[in-house]
């Protein structure tokens, strides 16, 4: 990972020197905000930085304001406090339990914290900030970031054609469960899946098998063989598969849209990472969260308790299939279920409204881009670029 500070932003530096100097209309620089070398860049190529963030507008300000998380001992240090943090601006309250996995951390000297550090104060330095949020969803977060950085809410941003159609959005190969659904009640059945790297401890795959066979609810479980972060190539417990044959579909990949937009679904147990829940949200599928790194913690705290869309698939640290079976079927069945649906559904029309001709994100982005070429006319005369050779 320390490449990345220098071999891999060399090359990017590279790459993007040949693109301006052979391209004269390129005035623009849009990078992932977890890359640590734009503002570099664009200040040396005279071009405008925009940081592109992939997750909610909450976890970017956690982020954004660890300064505040370490003076106020919630982060950074020994003995960090455990009470509710309730003076980030924009931000109502969290518990130091829901922010992101690295900033639940003590030591702070890894390569991951150096590169979160450098890539925070490098965001600083960004002209635009643009979300893959809905403002509707973040409103206070978003206001709050909005006074100290130009910040936009474009979400949800999913691949072209997908609100329309089942697209491929994953190079591994898929399965297709497509006729097997077909043969279950509407509803009925529960995905399974913990994303494309997101490794699960043996332990707790062993309880979630468990869990789910006590359950006695169909179910798609797409494992991939590398979900186990051991080199187990049978994570699964002993007979399990057999035991459930009648009522389960164990597969290594498929296409998630196709699967949560089938009537046969009826909830999705994720790992709540962000595309995963903005998903289940356009496909009103509510959830179980397991969140295992990063963001997801924090995801999972606005599924849970504040959106409601869903609910938590263990309640302590140490999963048990006695608490699995039981919140499967929560999840499953009787009025929780109808709650979970009812919010979900009005979550999906917030998204269809912020998408639409005249929706936030619309708007939103259209705002975006008259303030980019605004700043790009301030910024350089037409015909002329002022480029820093300085490396």
């Amino acid at each position: 990972m320390a490449a990345l500070f220098h071999v891999f932003s060399a090359h990017v530096d590279e790459v993007v020197g040949q693109i301006v100097k052979s391209d004269d209309s390129v005035r623009c620089l849009i990078a992932d905000t977890f890359f640590v070398w734009p503002s570099k860049i664009a200040k040396k190529f005279g071009l405008v930085y925009v940081s592109f963030w992939t997750e909610p507008a909450l976890v970017f300000s956690l982020y954004y304001h660890m300064d505040l998380l370490m003076i106020n001992g919630h982060f950074a240090c020994q003995d960090c406090r455990e009470d509710t943090i309730d003076y980030i601006p924009g931000v109502k309250a969290i518990e130091p339990k829901d922010m992101a996995s690295y900033l639940q951390e003590t030591d702070t000297t890894s390569i991951s914290h150096q590169i979160i550090f450098k890539m925070f104060k490098d965001t600083k330095n960004a002209d635009f900030l643009i979300c893959n949020t809905v403002q509707e969803l973040e409103v206070e977060t978003l206001s709050a970031l909005q006074a100290k950085i130009p910040c936009y809410a474009v979400g949800p941003i999913f691949p072209n054609g997908f609100t329309k159609s089942f697209v491929a959005t994953s190079l591994w190969s898929e399965s297709d469960c497509t006729q097997w659904l077909d043969k279950k009640a509407h509803g009925s059945v529960l995905y399974v899946s913990f994303g494309s790297y997101a490794h699960v401890a043996k332990r707790d795959l062993v309880e979630i098998a468990n869990g789910l066979s006590l359950s006695k609810v169909s179910f798609v479980w797409v494992l991939r063989p590398d979900i186990v972060s051991s080199d187990d190539v049978d994570p699964l417990p002993d007979g399990f598969e057999e035991e459930v044959a009648d009522r389960a579909m164990i597969i290594p990949w498929c296409s998630q849209r196709a699967v949560l937009a089938h009537p046969a679904i009826g909830g999705f147990l994720t790992h709540c990472g962000w595309n995963s829940i903005l998903e289940s949200i356009w496909c009103q599928v509510p959830v179980l969260g397991l969140p295992l790194l990063t963001d997801q913690f924090t995801n999972r705290k606005l599924v849970v308790d504040d959106w409601k869309i869903g609910i938590n698939l263990s309640d302590g640290r140490v999963v048990t299939k006695e608490e699995v079976s039981k919140n499967v079927k929560r999840l499953m069945s009787g009025k929780s279920e109808d709650e979970f649906r009812n919010n979900i559904k009005e979550m999906k029309k917030t998204l269809e409204n912020a998408l639409s001709c005249d929706g936030s994100s619309e708007k939103n982005m259209a705002l975006f881009i008259k303030d980019l070429e605004a700043k790009i006319s301030e910024k350089m005369k037409p015909g002329d670029r002022s480029v820093c050779t300085d490396s």
